[in-house]
């Protein structure tokens, strides 16, 4: 397995938050840009539970959240109600379009 880092700009390492699956950070990229839904998901679905999430920012952006929150719901667990928040605020602040 690769070795983890927190240096999301080394694109042949792990990130930190993929402890359990030998994924590069370019890997990550390519995949949450061009897989199938069900991956991309289930990716995004693992960087929203076990990510910081100013880290998150580094491969989606808000409005990608926003738009899958409600499909990858039930893999974010205690921390969707952290982005929940997040992105309800920033709808009702006017600084993200349904």
């Amino acid at each position: 397995m690769r070795p983890l880092t927190t240096d999301l700009t080394e694109g042949g390492k792990r990130p930190y938050f993929l402890w359990d699956e030998d994924i590069s950070i370019d890997e990550l990229r390519e995949r949450l840009r061009s897989a199938a839904p069900y991956e991309r998901e289930r990716l995004l679905g693992k960087m929203l539970r076990e990510a910081r999430d100013i880290d998150v920012w580094h491969f989606v952006t808000p409005a990608e959240v926003a738009r899958a929150l409600p499909n990858v719901a039930r893999r974010v667990g205690r921390r969707l109600p952290f982005w929940t928040f997040l992105i309800e605020g920033w709808r009702a602040d006017g600084l993200l379009r349904e």
